[in-house]
């Protein structure tokens, strides 16, 4: 569902600031494969994601979705591929918009719309089914504007709204990241549910390296814009943060730094 070959990305070429950011960056997603990404700061984490979804050009490779080589399409044309929730819950909703008009938006993302008596009363019946999946009462508040729930509420929202169109590619920069711990433990269970429901094909970057085991069925770690550890199947089912930052220090030859995503 998704290749990336030998993608190489530089910043700021021929300056003092000059960064390689993906170096020869290969990576293959099988259909309905959940991943989950984990590096430190600077490892390649959200250039990846960007470079796959085409905020900006990369320098050499490809970037393949189902088969298709996207590589030089511009982000709007790519959209149609992909599902996308940021880690800013203020990102992937229409603040001035009620909840259900923000579902009709995502419903009709890619199609060719009309002046039409907006939303009837099918669509708002399939809109309570889908908010009682988060179990957060939002199915009684459709016409409540999306700039008065909560971030989690939010984020919970987006997360409906990447997904209702079934994307060839579900992409979670950190969905959790700015939320607390448990409101995201909520995000993280409807994800999961969404994801094996629909067989998504899936890469979430994740902070925590407690999630990044516990969700998903494949887990890597990038650093200087490569992929260091690839870890699936029985191995990730039985991995612990201890056996992970083992794994960091002998495939890196230094100690993973950052508190942050070993005590997240």
């Amino acid at each position: 569902m998704l290749e990336m070959k030998n993608v190489t990305k530089v910043f700021n070429p021929g300056t003092v600031n000059e960064k390689l950011a993906l170096n020869k960056f290969s990576l293959t997603l099988e259909d309905g494969e959940f991943v989950t990404v984990i590096g430190g700061n600077g490892a390649g984490k959200s250039t990846m994601m960007n470079a796959i979804a085409g905020v900006w050009t990369v320098d050499s490779g490809q970037i393949l979705i189902d088969g298709v080589n996207v590589t030089n399409l511009p982000e709007h044309k790519r959209a149609k591929f992909l599902g996308r929730v940021f880690q800013d819950p203020m990102t992937g909703t229409a603040s001035t918009m009620g909840i259900e008009e923000n579902l009709a938006l995502a419903k009709r993302r890619g199609r060719k719309r009309f002046l039409g008596s907006g939303i009837n009363r099918k669509e708002r019946e399939e809109y309570k089914e889908l908010l009682k999946i988060l179990g957060l009462g939002l199915e009684e508040r459709l016409t409540t504007k999306v700039g008065l729930l909560s971030g989690g509420q939010r984020q919970a929202l987006t997360l409906l709204m990447a997904t209702l169109q079934k994307p060839k590619l579900l992409l979670l920069d950190e969905h959790t990241a700015a939320l607390d711990p448990k409101t995201a433990a909520k995000v993280l269970e409807t994800t999961e549910y969404i994801v094996n429901r629909d067989q998504l094909t899936t890469l979430m970057i994740t902070h925590n390296m407690k999630d990044a085991i516990t969700h998903g069925n494949r887990l890597i770690m990038l650093m200087d814009g490569k992929i260091i550890l690839d870890i699936k199947g029985e191995e990730k089912k039985k991995l612990t943060v201890e056996d992970l930052l083992h794994k960091f220090e002998e495939a890196s030859g230094e100690e993973f730094a950052s508190d942050k995503a070993i005590l997240g």
